[in-house]
């Protein structure tokens, strides 16, 4: 086993993998990882809200790694990687079984905007008149998005105030009321991280969560160079939207500690 120090030796052992080289998160303090042959793991501490052990390489070599690697940094951590490589890690390692599949995605450029689907108001006793264009919004919103989040996606990740949820960009109507979020969370040096995305049910089916996506994801690639977000498989009309927006889609599932 050898063990990796920077995002340099990361990146390289890794071919740049998006997914690896996110949960490296710039090599910040907590974070290791190693290398076995072709394989390579990265043990990243509270990634996403979990402690998560993202492995990528051939199932023979990445077996004892993650061995190792659940050795040295405890039972809390999370083996993740493609969909393939983690069931025949459950295979190979008798202690694992699988925590569920989902999906990563990832982009480094954005599709061509489609022409917008618009409506003249909201009706929705939120208040009235046209949406605006997303945009940043202020740290005093925290109230009005940890609210929007508990009444249209209660199982976010991603909430106002949880260490490295950086911040949020929404989209108001015409009164002010929010309609729509997306968040910048768990971003990386050179993986941006698209997170907390919802929209106000009353207000659903005109677009609102693609456009404040397609503002955030703008942002990450402009900083970090690509951009990318999980999604649970089940969520198709979540995924119909991010792969309009140009995210490829990569199947990927966890698995954890047999208790």
């Amino acid at each position: 086993m050898r063990e990796l120090v920077s995002e340099a030796e990361v990146v390289a052992a890794s071919g740049d993998d998006d997914l690896v080289v996110w949960a490296a998160q710039g090599m910040r303090p907590g974070v290791r990882a190693w290398a076995y042959g072709e394989a390579v793991a990265v043990a990243s501490p509270e990634a996403s809200r979990r402690d998560r052990l993202v492995v990528r390489g051939p199932a023979a070599q990445a077996a004892p790694l993650v061995r190792h690697a659940l050795a040295e940094c405890g039972p809390s951590y999370r083996p993740l990687g493609d969909a393939e490589l983690i069931e025949r890690l459950i295979e190979a390692v008798p202690e694992l079984e699988l925590a569920g599949h989902f999906s990563w995605m990832g982009t480094e450029k954005l599709a061509p905007p489609r022409p917008e689907v618009t409506s003249p108001e909201v009706t929705s006793g939120q208040g009235t008149g046209p949406e605006g264009a997303a945009s940043w919004l202020a740290d005093t919103a925290a109230p009005e998005v940890t609210a929007l989040l508990a009444a249209a996606s209660p199982g976010s990740y991603a909430v106002p105030g949880l260490p490295r949820v950086r911040r949020w960009a929404g989209v108001r109507d015409g009164s002010g009321a929010l309609l729509a979020v997306a968040a910048d969370a768990w971003s990386a040096p050179t993986v941006g991280l698209l997170a907390g995305v919802a929209t106000a049910e009353p207000a659903r089916g005109r677009g609102l969560g693609e456009r404040v996506c397609r503002f955030v994801a703008a942002a990450l690639i402009a900083e970090h160079g690509r951009a990318a977000l999980m999604v649970d498989d089940w969520n198709r009309a979540a995924i119909v939207v991010y792969e309009r927006l140009g995210f490829a889609r990569r199947r990927v599932a966890a698995a954890g500690l047999r208790t």
